[in-house]
């Protein structure tokens, strides 16, 4: 598999992984909270994957590598968090800075993409990591919320943790799409 290859395939993958951990942290009375937790681990997981292949097709080393390495990290830390036998204040932790590392790593790739002659794809990149930014962003707002106010209103930081899921899910499959359709 050549890199461009590996940038296509791994986009998808992230993709599909955000779509199946945003399915995973949407209430649904048609899914147990076993099934959801078991999608949000196989999301993250496709999500590390994904970006790992995007940064191995990266050569030489940029930006947009380091970005989805520490992506891929973030992805790992909240692996971490779900099947290491932790307590309950320490795997939300994890889940945080999982998804403060992957708003860093998305928010890390625009350095490469603000460098360059203004493009429709360009922008579309752009506008791709600020997405997955805000929606990684707004998923350490919930966790947060939910680790400083544990008697409050669950229902606010799991809608920011739901909102965050899918903003973060529309950055990711529309990266997908760039990927995927400008380089054909």
């Amino acid at each position: 598999m050549d890199n461009q290859q590996k940038q296509q395939v791994g986009s998808v993958i992230q993709a599909i992984g955000t779509v199946i951990s945003a399915i995973a942290n949407t209430p649904s009375r048609y899914l147990n909270k076993g099934l959801q937790d078991g999608l949000d681990l196989i999301g993250n997981a496709l999500q590390a994957t994904g970006n790992a292949l995007i940064a191995d097709g990266q050569q030489p080393l940029t930006l947009t590598r380091i970005g989805n390495e520490v992506q891929a990290l973030g992805n790992t830390t909240v692996i971490a968090g779900m099947v290491i036998q932790f307590e309950d204040t320490t795997k939300q932790i994890l889940n945080i800075k999982g998804n403060l590392l992957q708003a860093f790593g998305a928010t890390i790739e625009l350095g490469d993409e603000l460098d360059g002659e203004p493009s429709l794809e360009q922008s579309l990149t752009i506008i791709s990591n600020l997405l997955q930014a805000a929606g990684n962003s707004l998923q350490a707002l919930g966790g947060r919320y939910a680790l400083e106010f544990p008697e409050g209103d669950g229902a606010y930081s799991q809608s920011l943790q739901v909102a965050g899921s899918w903003i973060q899910a529309a950055g990711a499959v529309l990266s997908a799409l760039i990927e995927t359709k400008c380089t054909d």
